[in-house]
C-alpha cells in the first residue's frame, strides 16, 4: 500500500476517481525525486512571499504628500525613497511568479505524460500531486492578499510617473537600475489583472499544451478535472477526511479544488461548467456551502468573479443560482 492510501477505485464516472490522495505525507519516489527537488526549490520560498505580501503596507501618505506639495523637494524625495525599496518588493514577487511558472510546466509533464492516465499519474505519483496543489493553495493566498491590496498598483503607478519624469529632466534615478522599462512593462500588465498568480498559471497552462501537441489536450484538462474530484470525495467522504491530522488540511483541499477549477474553467475549451465538464460542479459548490459561511465566502467569490465561463448561455440555471 504505501503512502497510498486508496480505498476503492469507482469505475461510475459520475462519481469520478475515488481514492485519498496524501497531502500531509506524501513523499518521493525514485522516479518522481528529480521533478520533486527542482519544484521543492521554488516552494521553499512560497511562504516568504506570502509574509511579504502580507506585510506590504505601502507608501500612500508619502505619494499624497509629494503629490499636494510638488514644488517640496523633501516631500519628492520623501516619497521615492519609500516607493523605490517597495517596487523592489514588486519585482520579487513577480519574479517569483515566472519561477513558479516554470515549476507548473515541470509538473504538468510529468503528471500527464504516457502510458498512465491523469487518475494513475495521480495515485503513482502524490508527492508531485501535493506540489501541484500547493502551487494553487499559494495562488489562491497571493491572489485574494493581492485583491485587498489598492497600494500595491498605486505604489508602481507612482514609481513609473516619477520615472518617466526624471527621465525626461536627466535626473539620475536610483532604482532605475532595479526595474528597467521593459521589465515594468511587463510587471505593469502582471499587476494590472485582478488575479496575476492564477493569470499567470492559466497562462502557462494552455502555453504547455500548445506547445505539446503530441499530447491531447484531454491528458491535461483531465490531470486537473481529477485533482478537483479528489479533493471532493475526501472532503465529502468522513472516511477519508478522518485520516486528516492538522486541521488545516480542509482548508488546504477547499483551496485546492477551487483552484484547479478556475485553472480548467480557463484552459479547457469549453470550460467547467457545461455539462459536458467532467467536474461535478453542483457537487463542488455543495461541499463548499457544507462548511462554514465565513471561512469559504472567499472561495466562493473566486468562482463566481475569476472563472471564464460562469456567464456563458450553456451553465446551467441550477449552478448559477447555487452561487448567486
Amino acid at each position: 500500500m504505501g503512502n497510498l492510501l486508496k480505498v476503492l477505485t469507482c469505475t461510475d464516472l459520475e462519481q469520478g476517481p475515488n481514492f485519498f490522495l496524501d497531502f500531509e505525507n506524501a513523499q518521493p519516489t525514485e522516479s518522481e525525486k528529480e521533478i520533486y527537488n527542482q519544484v521543492n526549490v521554488v516552494l521553499k520560498d512560497a511562504e516568504g512571499i506570502l509574509e511579504d505580501l502580507q506585510s506590504y503596507r505601502g507608501a500612500g501618505h508619502e505619494i499624497r504628500e509629494a503629490i499636494q506639495h510638488p514644488s517640496d523637494e523633501k516631500l519628492q524625495e520623501k516619497a521615492w525613497g519609500a516607493v523605490v525599496p517597495l517596487v523592489g518588493k514588486l519585482k520579487k514577487f513577480y519574479e517569483f511568479s515566472q519561477r513558479l511558472e516554470a515549476a507548473l510546466r515541470g509538473l504538468l509533464g510529468a503528471l500527464t505524460s504516457t502510458p498512465y492516465s491523469p487518475t494513475q499519474h495521480l495515485e503513482r505519483e502524490q508527492a508531485l500531486a501535493k506540489q501541484f496543489a500547493e502551487i494553487l493553495h499559494f495562488t489562491l493566498r497571493f491572489d485574494e492578499l493581492k485583491m485587498t491590496n489598492p497600494a500595491i498598483q498605486n505604489d508602481f503607478s507612482y514609481y513609473r510617473r516619477t520615472l518617466s519624469r526624471m527621465r525626461i529632466n536627466n535626473v539620475p534615478a536610483e532604482g532605475e537600475n532595479e526595474v528597467n522599462n521593459e521589465l515594468a512593462n511587463r510587471m505593469s500588465l502582471f499587476y494590472a489583472e485582478a488575479t496575476p498568480m492564477l493569470k499567470t498559471l492559466s497562462d502557462a497552462t494552455t502555453k504547455f499544451v500548445s506547445e505539446n501537441k503530441n499530447l491531447p489536450i484531454e491528458n491535461t484538462t483531465d490531470c486537473l478535472s481529477t485533482m478537483a474530484s479528489v479533493c471532493r470525495v475526501m472532503l465529502e467522504t468522513p472516511e477519508y477526511r478522518s485520516r486528516f491530522t492538522n486541521e488545516e488540511t480542509v482548508s488546504f483541499c477547499l483551496r485546492v479544488m477551487v483552484g484547479v477549477i478556475i485553472l480548467y474553467d480557463h484552459v479547457h475549451p469549453v470550460g467547467a461548467f457545461a455539462k459536458t465538464s467532467k467536474i461535478d460542479m453542483k457537487g463542488c459548490i455543495k461541499v463548499l456551502k457544507d462548511q462554514p459561511p465565513n471561512s469559504v465566502e472567499g472561495l466562493l467569490n473566486a468562482l463566481r468573479y475569476t472563472t471564464k465561463h460562469l456567464n456563458d448561455e450553456t451553465t446551467s440555471k441550477q449552478i448559477k443560482s447555487m452561487l448567486q
